[in-house]
């Protein structure tokens, strides 16, 4: 491996180095703090980025720090707890299993959301799926993932003065980014071809260390490579459908050659979501190609390979036309001892034999399948049944792992040291354990209160900054950094609505009955305000005209600046977010969101939740931690559905929400909101974790295909 860039450190602080190339620090306060003590304004006006922070910092400053016995001494203690934090073989699994400790799980995802830095997400997959990479580390999980490098990333989101979404995609750095390109042993940069119709298109990779787990990166643009495919890992989700079906065939084919590359064989591969399912197809291929019966190859994968399903929908899973399989797959069956027509038949339903199905093509070859939710597992057994006839829907071998969330990147820093506190100072480590959340109870009200309120303040405060930004770096209108929030009520109760925007999340139902939604907004004693946040897809024309829709209610001054739209959804903003809020709001078509996770992580901060009982809150809810909007599905006209779902809405924010909020006691504190908090953290905190998670793919599906590899 050859770093990006050689960073000049002074030697007492030489660590610093390796610590900002290793994203460990992104999770664990006291790393973060060393690198914002540096210098706090470059801090924050590199993106909380320590490789480039230390990079423009000036060395003088550096020199001023190693010579500083605080700084030093602060250093010191945050470099053991890295040290030990990667290293350390006192982990979950190699206690639990350590007869597995070698071997290899390969985590295969189209995004992987780490740090805002590096922007390889779009939204809730790529969240996940770095929540997962971390919380494999922290268990001591023997993971590697495999993704794409997107120097252009995903879009920047600014929206104009008449509402409309527009996309803006920088180029990222590489010698900003704590990647590092991967070599060979002899120092040349290492590649592997991949089959594109009569062409063969090299792949590359950077390297991303996660604490333990490496991530690695594809990259096509490499001299070798004919101009046309240069481009292909870009951008994310960018281009037509046959640049679609060039990435996910890189990604899959390309990702199994890059790990064989550098000498690692997993034992377990695990595709998240239909769009990595061109690995399984490869690894068929490979055994083949060895001398294994196609037959015997197709057994030998499925029972090594775990497929997660993240889509609710028929529509929303990826299919290519036949013509463009033909076109990249004709050299391709060959080499797997199959003619074209078993080919097509491993990626489509008998029902559906005009389109190659990723997802179906994922569902075949791993013999361990799963949904994101309890619910989202009986919605995949329905919507699959068609792939085993012969089975009753309930017996279909579709299973269910509920998402999670990585609690350290997750949690605030506030509740995290309030925590330690009460809960003791393993809390963090035992974070899964319910009884320990039972101590919740025993917290003052008022130090609860005061936190959040706080939290609140510096949402408020960010928003604030971001519409200032905006007004004096871009000279938008001043209606704009209105619409943006700079009309927020830090004392006001105020609800979050933050995802994509599409339209089976219905951003804009609350605006069902405008007259009602301004009275309840604007009550002189008892305000409400609502702050909307999420990008719709590029092509995704609806769910722009829902952002436009939104945007200019919020320049509207009869709603008194309580409606506000901020720009450019991120993983900093969604901190903040997730924290600062009272109530986040949910409301999607039921049977539509397969888990959802926002909801865990506001949860997670004492946010309350008012949702629609889909994705995960139809586990969560136990009626005194949130409030749940129940939707009659037998009525299939979706404009009364709909107007029965805000009507529900209403009542419940006039009836229940709001008096909740403003009945305060003698110190100002309202004490029954304070235990609805409470209750919100105590019962979902444990559950809807990345570390239930990850112990439950292990148990349920990784140790079972360990096992699988032995016979």
């Amino acid at each position: 491996m050859q770093s990006s860039r050689k960073l000049k450190l002074p030697e007492r602080i030489q660590g610093l180095g390796e610590l900002a190339y290793n994203m460990w620090w992104s999770w664990h306060i006291e790393p973060r703090n060393l690198f914002k003590s540096l210098d706090r304004y470059l801090w924050k006006s590199t993106g909380h980025n320590p490789v480039k922070l230390l990079k423009e910092i000036p060395y003088h400053r550096l020199v001023a720090c190693a010579e500083d016995a605080n700084y030093v001494a602060m250093y010191n203690h945050a470099m053991t707890a890295f040290k030990e934090g990667i290293t350390s073989p006192n982990t979950w699994f190699e206690n639990e299993y350590p007869q597995y400790k070698d071997n290899l799980i390969a985590y295969f995802s189209l995004e992987f959301a780490i740090q805002s830095s590096l922007p390889l997400y779009a939204g809730g997959l790529g969240v996940l799926a770095g929540d997962y990479c971390k919380e494999a580390s922290d268990l001591g999980l023997p993971l590697v993932g495999v993704g794409f490098m997107y120097p252009q990333g995903y879009f920047h989101q600014h929206i104009s003065q008449d509402g409309w979404q527009n996309e803006e995609y920088d180029q990222l750095d590489f010698a900003d980014v704590a990647l590092s390109r991967v070599c060979t042993a002899e120092g040349k940069l290492l590649t592997v071809p991949v089959p594109l119709d009569n062409v063969s298109v090299y792949v590359s990779a950077w390297e991303l260390k996660t604490g333990r787990v490496k991530l690695y990166l594809l990259d096509t643009n490499l001299d070798e490579n004919p101009q046309a495919y240069r481009g292909l890992s870009a951008r994310l989700y960018g281009g037509d459908r046959e640049i679609r079906l060039l990435q996910e065939l890189v990604m899959g084919i390309g990702g199994v050659r890059i790990l064989r590359a550098l000498g690692l064989n997993p034992a377990v591969w695990h595709a998240n979501e239909g769009h990595t399912s061109f690995m399984l197809l490869e690894r068929v291929r490979e055994l083949v190609q060895q001398g294994t019966d196609f037959q015997k190859a197709i057994s030998m994968v499925q029972a090594t390979s775990i497929f997660t399903t993240h889509t609710p929908v028929p529509a929303g899973n990826d299919t290519f036309s036949l013509d463009l399989v033909d076109k990249y797959f004709h050299n391709y069956w060959g080499m797997m001892g199959i003619d074209r027509d078993e080919f097509i038949k491993l990626g489509t339903l008998e029902t559906e034999r005009n389109s190659y199905n990723m997802t179906v093509l994922g569902l075949k070859l791993a013999d361990y399948r799963n949904g994101v939710s309890k619910l989202h597992g009986e919605v995949c057994r329905k919507m699959w049944h068609p792939l085993w006839p012969d089975k009753a829907e309930d017996d279909v071998p579709i299973d269910s792992v509920t998402n999670g969330v990585h609690v350290p990147t997750w949690i605030s820093p506030q509740f995290k040291v309030l925590f330690y506190g009460h809960l003791g100072a393993d809390w963090l480590e035992k974070h899964d354990d319910h009884t320990m959340w039972d101590k919740v109870d025993s917290i003052p009200d008022a130090q609860i209160w005061a936190l959040h309120r706080w939290l609140k303040i510096k949402l408020i405060s960010s928003i604030l900054d971001r519409a200032r930004q905006r007004w004096s770096a871009d000279h938008v209108l001043p209606i704009q950094p209105l619409a943006m929030g700079a009309l927020m009520d830090t004392e006001a109760l105020t609800i979050g609505f933050c995802r994509r925007f599409t339209e089976y999340k219905r951003p804009t139902l609350i605006f069902r009955d405008i007259e009602r939604l301004k009275k309840i907004l604007n009550r002189e004693l008892q305000p409400v305000q609502i702050i909307f946040a999420g990008k719709a897809h590029p092509s995704d024309e609806y769910g722009k005209r829902l952002i436009q829709e939104v945007y200019n209610i919020a320049k509207d001054p009869n709603f008194c600046g309580r409606i506000a739209f901020v720009e450019d959804y991120d993983m900093h903003m969604a901190r903040d977010l997730v924290a600062g809020v009272d109530v986040w709001l949910n409301n999607p078509r039921v049977l539509m969101e397969a888990s959802g996770t926002s909801g865990q992580k506001a949860s997670l901060n004492g946010v309350l939740h008012l949702s629609v009982l889909d994705g995960w809150w139809f586990e969560g809810y136990n009626g005194l931690n949130g409030w749940a909007v129940t939707e009659n599905t037998d009525n299939c006209d979706i404009a009364d559905r709909d107007r029965r779902t805000a009507d529900e809405i209403y009542n419940i924010l006039e009836n229940k929400i709001v008096p909740l909020y403003y009945e305060r006691d003698l110190n100002g504190i309202p004490a029954g909101w304070v235990k609805m908090m409470k209750e919100t953290m105590r019962s979902n905190t444990p559950v809807f974790t990345a570390r239930r998670m990850a112990k439950e793919y292990t148990q349920r599906f990784y140790l079972n295909a360990y096992q699988n590899l032995k016979a």
